[in-house]
């Protein structure tokens, strides 16, 4: 992460000639929000003293506790590159109380907090997320449609993959900004493609998920093209995950490597994994909010469904992919995009951590393909599965206290308040499946 003064982003400011500033912050949904100010107002907001009203945003506060403060991380200013003609730049903010006081409500707040209990215990965070998406046309009246942009699959090139400029387009924005993209490329399903960056810190990376996002809409727009990071678009084929690895360093080294341990994996690796086997259902409503989400957890479109983990095969939720020494990760692959990455990475986080304070053993790894086993056969290896709706999500996050200690109240009421009411609103609607099935039969 770059240091970053006051003096710095002013300076900067006036070297490149820039009239307005973005404040950007997240909402409890993993929404963006932003407020833009013309850059004589620049210092007051680099003191945190602009104030927005909070209760307007979903799930912040009540109408008669509206006044909320914007505190900017200099480190994450920088000026977008589809903006540079505008002269537009922007600053990722946390969300503070007129008191000074953190806001309970801001999900980067809450992440940094399970941060500062895992950097007490001696440790540091990288994760590298693999963040799918689609491309998908516009129809006439500049709508999002589900029409594939190709018929690629899995790292085809042109003429196949239709999709390879946007996407390049992408990777340069990103490059511009500071990512150092490791990879993208056409993904499985037609119209599907995936970036990967670089591991980071868990709040650099959350951060720059958030960017991600933003950016590939922005240059998907400009191909007249949409980017939608829906984890089940469409029926039928491969929904979009977001594979997520994890390590843990101490003192400059992996804790997670030992040569001479088992798998050539620490304690501490084995534990973490435990913890997020143990936990895998609690955590699951906030890593797959949305009610789409559990279209892609089924079996038959290599989804992590199954509670499991494997250093060879990708068939559980867990994987050890086979770099060691500093590579060395576990990869959680249950995670779509769709998630806010401020909270699934502290509830991600919070369960590895609670396998190492309690031991947590997480059994053998299984190496055979669990997609083809009988029901009877994951039963006698104690192979469970994730919820399989939002509903039997939420039901799993109210029994899990370890998750619910990695969010504040105030973030677990509101959130659960709001997914509540989207699987309600779900449940009652009367969807074309039913007409189509039902309608001329009965």
């Amino acid at each position: 992460m770059r240091k970053m003064t006051k003096e710095m982003i002013l300076n900067k400011v006036e070297e490149l000639n820039i009239k307005f500033v973005r404040l950007r912050f997240t909402d409890i949904l993993g929404m963006p929000k932003n407020v833009e100010i013309p850059v004589r107002e620049l210092g007051k907001a680099l003191n945190g003293e602009i104030m927005f009203d909070g209760s307007s945003i979903q799930g912040f506060v009540r109408i008669e506790e509206s006044d909320m403060y914007l505190k900017p991380d200099y480190s994450t200013f920088t000026v977008n590159p589809w903006e540079e003609e505008k002269d537009v730049a922007r600053i990722t903010c946390d969300v503070y109380n007129p008191d000074g006081s953190p806001f309970d409500g801001c999900p980067r707040n809450n992440l940094k907090k399970v941060l500062k209990e895992i950097e007490e215990m001696g440790y540091s965070t990288n994760l590298g997320p693999e963040v799918e998406f689609f491309l998908f046309f516009r129809d006439q009246e500049g709508e999002a449609t589900t029409k594939t942009h190709d018929r690629g699959g899995y790292f085809d090139l042109l003429p196949v993959d239709l999709g390879e400029e946007a996407r390049r387009d992408m990777v340069i924005a990103l490059e511009k900004l500071g990512f150092e993209i490791e990879a993208s490329h056409h993904e499985v399903a037609p119209g599907q493609h995936e970036i990967d960056f670089r591991y980071c810190n868990a709040l650099t990376s959350a951060d720059r998920i958030m960017t991600l996002k933003l950016t590939g809409k922005t240059i998907a727009l400009k191909h007249n093209l949409h980017v939608t990071f829906m984890p089940k678009p469409i029926f039928g084929i491969n929904g979009s995950g977001m594979h997520t690895h994890i390590s843990l360093f101490k003192n400059g080294e992996n804790i997670f490597y030992n040569s001479n341990g088992k798998y050539q994996l620490s304690k501490e690796a084995l534990y973490f994994i435990g913890g997020l086997l143990r936990h895998a259902k609690g955590f699951t409503a906030i890593t797959n909010p949305l009610v789409n989400s559990y279209k892609r957890l089924t079996p038959g479109y290599e989804a992590p469904v199954y509670i499991a983990w494997s250093e060879r095969n990708r068939s559980p939720l867990i994987r050890v992919p086979a770099a060691r020494g500093d590579g060395t990760r576990a990869e959680l692959r249950s995670p779509d995009p769709s998630c806010n990455p401020y909270l699934a990475f502290a509830v991600m986080l919070k369960a590895g951590i609670d396998g190492i304070k309690n031991q947590i053993d997480p059994g053998e790894p299984v190496s055979q393909n669990i997609y083809t086993m009988s029901k009877e056969e994951k039963i006698s290896l104690g192979i469970e599965s994730l919820p399989s709706t939002l509903n039997e999500a939420l039901l799993e996050l109210d029994k899990d206290e370890v998750v619910k200690s990695a969010l504040t109240d105030h973030i677990l009421k509101n959130y659960i308040e709001a997914k509540r009411e989207e699987w309600e609103s779900y449940r009652i609607q009367v969807h074309q499946w039913e007409l189509d099935r039902y309608l001329t039969i009965y």
